[in-house]
């Protein structure tokens, strides 16, 4: 890494998207003297706040569209995940030899602390999550942040110190990585998702990849071998490798073996240790992998058998992830609004061992419903299709099951609780982004809770 990438006072810096990276980044920049602008393309009254702060700092701002002459003063352009790493002008700046780097790239080249990143399609906030707490559980200083929570340039910026970081990172932020490198990289499962962005799945799949690209020899990676791509891409990591085996099928050869009621960790120079899930509280069988992965982790990071314990015994799950919200009239609703794509889906519903009602939609992301038939069939008593998928989830699927339409999330929880019986589950699980009806998946799942404590 040059030196001078973390002397940028007095350069002109491009931020892109005005989102919460977009916002830490800008204020990071300005702080050490940059020149900044921060350009979105959306109305100046959606970021009103935000924008009398940076103007404050000293920051010119510009809103409604990007403009070429921004982009072509800049000497270095910091893009915000929410937007394409294709988009013209920001391809133009790239032509032009102008770097481009997202909010991660830019405070991985102030830290010296070692990294955890843990991505994949599915599972990666609660895998941080708990990662982040078998290692506080262990007496070590831990930052949890990335991609949930508070962005990494926000540690840089306060200047934190800890012993490990533990960050969540998406495939939008690995696309803008430059010489970021995790000490451990973990990557949970890789399945179809974000196709509305990415040309194919082998390129979504190949930005997963990259957080192992400046990975050395010394490093480590964690992959899932219940996941066939995890599985091939084993032999692509340069450095030394750990494997969740989830099933006899992967041949005993793995590092974490699951069990309905344990998992036995085995490294080299640590020995074996087996921890006890009977207080696990969340429920499949992705989440005792992803319980696995982040003990992996944790352990080649320096954690006790006891932290890892202690943190599976007091885990209680995150919001709008498969979260029981009510239960009335004996029958149970689940929150799964992160639910975004069809295999977070497919978990879910096989997480549940009586019918379900299912509750999907929101805006199409281009991948397909049609590996949700087996799981719909097997699983679900009924469908409420809500949002602009609606008729595409229901061409898929409404002749598998009996299938209504909801005009909003009120209706939709209405109609799913006529057609519940006794010791059924309610679950709202997308497969959809929620751009169409509300700002995030956290709206929406708050809406749901509001409208299931209705019913009582």
């Amino acid at each position: 890494m040059n030196v001078d990438d973390q002397n940028i006072e007095g350069r002109r810096i491009t931020v892109v998207g005005l989102g919460k990276s977009g916002l830490a980044a800008a204020r990071f920049c300005r702080q050490q003297g940059a020149r900044v602008t921060v350009t979105d393309m959306a109305a100046r009254g959606q970021f009103a706040t935000e924008a009398r702060e940076l103007e404050a700092l000293g920051v010119t701002l510009e809103f409604g569209a990007h403009r070429s002459a921004t982009f072509d003063q800049a000497e270095l352009v910091v893009l915000s995940p929410g937007v394409p790493h294709t988009i013209a002008p920001v391809e133009t700046a790239r032509r032009r030899g102008i770097p481009v780097i997202g909010e991660v790239e830019l405070a991985f080249r102030y830290i010296e602390a070692p990294i955890v990143a843990v991505t994949g399609t599915n599972g990666k906030t609660t895998t941080t999550e708990l990662l982040g707490q078998m290692l506080q559980a262990s007496g070590l200083e831990v930052f949890v942040g990335g991609n949930i929570g508070t962005p990494l340039i926000d540690y840089v910026a306060q200047g934190q110190r800890r012993d490990w970081l533990v960050i969540e990172v998406s495939s939008f932020q690995l696309d803008t990585i430059v010489h970021f490198r995790p000490r451990i990289g973990v990557l949970l499962n890789i399945s179809a998702d974000h196709l509305d962005r990415y040309s194919s799945f082998e390129a979504y799949a190949e930005s997963k990849m990259r957080l192992f690209a400046n990975q050395t020899a010394s490093d480590t990676a964690v992959l899932n071998a219940a996941d066939g791509f995890c599985r091939a891409a084993a032999e692509r990591v340069p450095g030394k490798r750990l494997m969740v085996n989830a099933g006899p099928n992967d041949g005993g050869s793995g590092n974490a073996l699951i069990a309905v009621d344990h998992i036995t960790f085995q490294l080299a120079g640590l020995g074996g240790h087996t921890i006890n899930l009977s207080g696990w509280q969340l429920i499949g069988d992705h989440n005792r992998e992803n319980a696995a992965a982040a003990g992996l982790a944790a352990l080649a990071a320096g954690a006790t058998p006891q932290g890892l314990q202690t943190a599976i015994d007091t885990f209680r799950g995150l919001a709008h992830r498969l979260a029981l919200v009510h239960t009335h009239r004996g029958v149970r609703y689940y929150d799964d609004s992160k639910a975004t794509n069809v295999d977070a889906v497919c978990r879910a519903l096989e997480g549940f061992a009586t019918p379900v009602v299912l509750i999907m939609g929101g805006r199409d992301k281009g991948g397909g419903y049609q590996d949700l038939v087996r799981p719909v069939r097997q699983f679900v008593r009924a469908l409420v299709v809500i949002g602009e998928a609606a008729e595409a989830i229901t061409q898929t699927l409404g002749h598998l099951v009996p299938t209504v339409r909801a005009g909003d999330m009120a209706e939709a929880v209405r109609l799913a609780a006529a057609r519940a019986r006794r010791g059924d589950a309610v679950l709202l699980s997308p497969a959809c982004a929620s751009f169409d009806m509300y700002d995030s998946y956290h709206q929406r799942g708050e809406d749901f809770c509001r409208h299931v404590q209705q019913l009582s």
